[in-house]
């Protein structure tokens, strides 16, 4: 039930969000300054913001760079995390302590300084959003992945590997990847709403997508700014990313509860 019920919310807000556009009359980035602080009407679908944009195109557009934020990051911290814990969990012993005390060291640092200073030292690049996002959430994936490979290293199939006189790459790419196919779906898809949310707090505090652009983020942001005068410019992109959110985390948690009934909570 979860499942679908995430599924069609995410096929809701994606064609939306997508196809959108196609029927919007006006620009995102045209001012109209007769018509600042408009509430939603005909004209203005979801009414204007404070310096005349319409928030219609607008929130679309901020769909459309958060999801790909979202997609782009999440393919970045699984990529990463994948090869880094299959590997640590196959090699195992001495390899596999410094690996993960590797994870530790960067577990500790504190992610939003580096974020900081990248974006002091390179500019407030989008591609850079991606990297840096993708290389702080890969630490899950790895732990995860690690923890799945030493499982699977016991299972009779992956001695029988071995005795077969097969090679380490043979086995890890053969037998041990496609085998933690179903784990890596699980998490990715928990990992998207996980980069959502850290893309739109670092757009809030004005790190993340800079103008022209913007994203639900940086919208949320400028609407709590101008609650008073325009609320319906933090109500639409707060909606839209909540329901965002809440899609993804539905798929989630019902993939999981598929494939994995041991974790289904009752």
């Amino acid at each position: 039930m979860k499942l679908k019920v995430g599924l069609m919310l995410l096929v809701v807000i994606v064609s939306v969000v997508l196809l959108g556009p196609l029927f919007a009359k006006l620009d995102p980035e045209t001012i109209h300054w007769d018509d600042m602080a408009v509430a939603p009407d005909t004209s203005y679908w979801l009414g204007t913001d404070v310096m005349g944009r319409d928030l219609y195109i607008r929130t679309l557009q901020g769909g459309q760079i958060s999801l790909m934020v979202g997609l782009l990051a999440t393919s970045v911290s699984v990529l990463i995390g994948v090869l880094y814990g299959m590997l640590s969990g196959f090699f195992g012993g001495r390899v596999d302590v410094i690996m993960m005390r590797l994870v530790d060291v960067f577990y500790a640092l504190p992610f939003l300084f580096l974020v900081i200073l990248l974006m002091v030292f390179f500019g407030q690049q989008l591609w850079l959003l991606f990297a840096a996002i993708g290389c702080y959430l890969w630490l899950d994936m790895a732990r995860i992945v690690r923890g799945q490979t030493l499982m699977l290293k016991e299972q009779a199939f992956i001695e029988a590997s071995f005795a077969l006189g097969q090679n380490n790459k043979n086995i890890l790419l053969k037998h041990i990847l496609p085998n933690l196919k179903s784990v890596v779906i699980v998490y990715a898809t928990l990992i998207i709403p996980q980069v959502i949310m850290i893309e739109s707090f670092l757009s809030f505090l004005g790190l993340g997508v800079q103008e022209p652009m913007t994203s639900w983020g940086s919208l949320v942001n400028e609407g709590a700014n101008n609650m008073e005068l325009a609320p319906w410019s933090l109500w639409f992109p707060a909606l839209f990313l909540s329901l965002t959110l809440v899609g993804f985390n539905l798929v989630g948690d019902g993939l999981r509860d598929r494939w994995d009934p041991s974790m289904k909570q009752s």
